[in-house]
């Protein structure tokens, strides 16, 4: 007859795995690449920021006299009324844009700002 013995096997014992030690050096580099975006976003506020600084002075605001389209309005019938010793076309290029229009469409009702030049 055979004979079996079972043992078992041999556990080493688990060695505790070692601190990681930063040296002075190590600390500083660390600390450095940890400050490094607070410092570039520093940077850029200091250099794109010192423009806006609020003041106590008003600013002029403009004042725009308004034409209301009526129907059979065209740019050129408001040219002719708001400035009648003015050339028209010059009117005109002058209200498209004021008024930032496109291939001189108008709309019945649409406000119309007014050069300040042509104003009475």
């Amino acid at each position: 007859m055979s004979t079996i013995s079972i043992a078992a096997p041999a556990v080493l014992p688990v060695r505790p795995a070692t601190r990681l030690r930063l040296t002075v050096r190590g600390r500083r580099v660390l600390v450095a690449l940890a400050a490094l975006p607070l410092a570039i976003g520093i940077a850029f506020a200091a250099i794109g920021g010192g423009s806006a600084i609020a003041s106590g002075e008003t600013v002029p605001t403009a004042s725009f006299e308004t034409v209301v389209v009526m129907p059979g309005d065209t740019l050129w019938s408001i040219a002719e009324s708001v400035a009648p010793a003015a050339d028209p076309r010059a009117v005109i290029g002058d209200i498209q844009r004021l008024n930032a229009l496109g291939a001189g469409s108008l709309q019945v009702g649409q406000q119309l700002a007014l050069p300040a030049e042509y104003v009475n």
